[in-house]
């Protein structure tokens, strides 16, 4: 029995490669967009907007489920990922807005 690594073929390498840079993309992109959000979230407190817009969220789903079908993508997963996102950002944006009225 041989203690050695299996060696992985060219192909699926090349592909991990691939893999590994989405991953990096999709984490500054991310990055990106919570930047964005916590803006919207400082925005929102200081004009005394509540920290989550259900109007918007359904706009945004609906948005999302259109590009998932254009991208040949699972919509429903692309909805579950937003629902995801939107959760964490509502949570940002509860957390400003009590920082804030902490502040008045």
């Amino acid at each position: 029995m041989s203690d050695l690594p299996t060696p992985i073929p060219a192909e699926l390498a090349r592909l991990r490669g691939s893999i590994d840079n989405i991953d990096a993309a999709l984490v500054y992109l991310l990055a990106e967009r919570f930047k964005a959000t916590q803006q919207v979230g400082v925005l929102k407190a200081t004009t005394g907007l509540p920290p989550s817009d259900p109007a918007r969220e359904e706009q945004q789903v609906a948005r999302l489920r259109e590009l998932a079908h254009t991208a040949d993508l699972d919509p429903v997963f692309a909805e579950k990922f937003l629902a995801f996102i939107v959760e964490e950002v509502i949570q940002h944006h509860e957390a400003i807005a009590q920082g804030h009225a902490q502040r008045d």
